[in-house]
């Protein structure tokens, strides 16, 4: 009898374990066949064991366990690295988070399109707002919709993200898919008067006076100045001279950028106005291909790599820049310290139209400038929304940006404020600033102008001449227009490709064409092969949504 019973046991503990092994197979096939990317209507789940997400709370410190993000920078040029500053240092100290940076090796569109075939995506994604692969990310199902992360993760995101950026990104389908770096409302830049621009018309100082300050606003006076460089300054002060510098070179400098100097409209009673056949801006590109028939430019500030435009900057080898200053930031300061310190440059009236008008820069805009994701690759949308979540707090852009208190910044009238040595390495060595300390600009994914500009410092006087000359010719209600173009996989984005891709083709052939008649007759096939793209498409979608940007301001 006891045999038996002993029998019994033993064959109920064997089923009993046959049938746990089962079940545990069955969970095991399950987790196999579910998809890591999930689709727009599937919700991410909770992960156990943790509280609710407090609404009044960041949500972030309710898990600082160690967790990698791999965050992909759309900027080649980008070269800060994570875990070696001390800022970054202590952010992961704080959070758990160690970034893992990736830049594009090329073009940022090319690398990310590529992704997407792929199907795996960085945890992080931080590209242009204008890129045609940040809409792909969105219509494609790619990304996650912010909005609905935050509802289940960390509904303090919405507190912190501002309801203006989160409606002005919000898409027909109800949901946000992104939030920008440096989004500037026009009611903020004419409270504050912080207009966020940068465009300038910048010369070698030095030079420039030596010169006897020519005029470079009409076509005349521009030749002119050329002239006088190509017969007494091909070198000066021991560097051979580079007359001109488009920085984006035709897409950027030669087009948008140079419409905002020549302040060609956006628009005409409502309707978006044809800027590339603008009659100034056509002058301007004939000039320009004076400039070359007589021999007084090349192609160079067309086709310089980075490393070639860097190299001649660093040396002051440039004349004339149509470029950012805030590009200039740490090479001003190093020119201003060098053996010529009058070499740095300075921001002067550059190419006007007909009528002698101030330049129209572009301000900040809504759009901001980068726009990052979080992607449905990542295995860890909690913590990825949660660290935007913190990254967006005052919190964390003072951590991010100010760095360690003690370290870094202290607390003087009741202000943080940055050390003294802080500043001295902002203004004479950037670099170091950057590799040893990681801060003040070194992570700017997430950057909000509204919180950090209480925290900077006054740029050196080298630096601020550009910087006010640019806000004073910024065109405040004008960041409506930036971005205008379609995006995607629409008919009107592909025309719009075909047509910009054309477009950088086309104004090499223009400014180096034989002569006005050889010009007129490249410019004509243009305009026609445009039409045949679809240029109708372009319009109708640009005129679409000015109109549906103008509703949203009056929101």
């Amino acid at each position: 009898m006891k045999r038996n019973y002993i029998k019994h046991c033993i064959v109920m503990a064997l089923a009993v374990i046959l049938m746990l092994s089962m079940a545990a197979c069955t969970k095991s096939e399950e987790k196999e066949k579910t998809p890591e990317t999930k689709s727009s209507t599937e919700q991410p789940e909770v992960t156990s064991g943790e509280s609710t997400p407090n609404p009044d709370e960041a949500a972030w410190q309710l898990d600082t366990s160690p967790v990698d993000l791999t965050w992909f920078v759309g900027a080649s040029w980008y070269g800060n690295s994570w875990g070696e500053s001390l800022t970054s240092r202590y952010v992961t100290e704080k959070t758990g988070v160690n970034v893992k940076i990736e830049v594009p090796s090329g073009e940022a569109n090319e690398q990310m399109t590529l992704m997407m075939t792929s199907g795996k995506l960085p945890d992080l994604i931080s590209m242009g707002s204008w890129e045609n692969a940040v809409k792909k990310l969105w219509e494609g199902d790619h990304v996650y919709a912010l909005n609905e992360l935050a509802e289940q993760y960390d509904p303090y995101f919405f507190k912190v993200a501002g309801d203006g950026t989160l409606k002005w990104y919000r898409q027909e389908n109800g949901n946000t898919y992104a939030i920008p770096n440096d989004s500037y409302s026009p009611n903020l830049m004419h409270e504050t008067g912080m207009t966020a621009a940068n465009q300038t018309f910048l010369v070698r100082k030095d030079l420039y006076e030596d010169m006897g300050k020519p005029d470079l606003t009409t076509p005349e006076g521009f030749l002119n100045a050329l002239q006088l460089i190509k017969d007494q300054y091909r070198e000066y002060k021991g560097q051979p001279i580079s007359p001109l510098f488009a920085q984006g070179n035709v897409p950027y400098g030669m087009t948008e950028y140079l419409h905002n100097l020549l302040a060609v409209p956006h628009e005409q009673d409502g309707k978006v106005y044809d800027r590339i056949t603008d009659p100034d801006y056509i002058t301007w590109l004939k000039t320009f291909r004076t400039a070359y028939e007589r021999g007084l430019i090349n192609v160079d500030f067309l086709v310089d790599s980075d490393t070639q435009v860097e190299e001649k900057t660093n040396n002051a080898r440039y004349f004339m820049q149509i470029r950012e200053w805030t590009g200039m930031k740490a090479v001003n300061p190093m020119l201003a310290a060098s053996e010529n310190p009058d070499s740095y440059y300075i921001a002067v009236d550059g190419p006007k139209n007909s009528k002698g008008e101030s330049a129209k820069l572009f301000p900040g805009n809504m759009d901001g400038w980068m726009v990052t994701m979080v992607s449905k690759s990542t295995k860890n949308p909690e913590r990825a929304i949660r660290f935007l979540t913190y990254l967006s707090t005052e919190e964390g852009q003072r951590d991010l940006f100010l760095g360690k208190e003690g370290e870094t910044w202290e607390t003087v009238d009741g202000k943080p404020q940055l050390k003294a040595e802080m500043v001295e390495l902002l203004q004479n060595d950037i670099d170091k600033m950057k590799e040893e300390y990681g801060i003040m600009d070194t992570y700017w994914m997430m950057r909000n102008p509204v919180i950090i500009n209480q925290w900077n410092p006054d740029n050196a006087p080298v630096i601020k001449q550009m910087e006010e000359f640019s806000n004073n010719q910024a065109d405040i209600d004008g960041g409506i227009y930036k971005g205008l173009d379609p995006m995607g996989d629409s008919d009107a984005a592909v025309a719009w490709a075909r047509i910009s891709q054309n477009w950088e083709e086309v104004v090499p052939e223009l400014i180096t064409a034989k002569d006005e008649a050889a010009f007129d007759k490249i410019f004509e096939n243009f305009l026609a092969r445009r039409g045949d793209y679809g240029f109708d498409k372009v319009i109708e979608y640009r005129q679409a949504e000015l109109d549906a940007r103008k509703t949203k301001m009056a929101e």
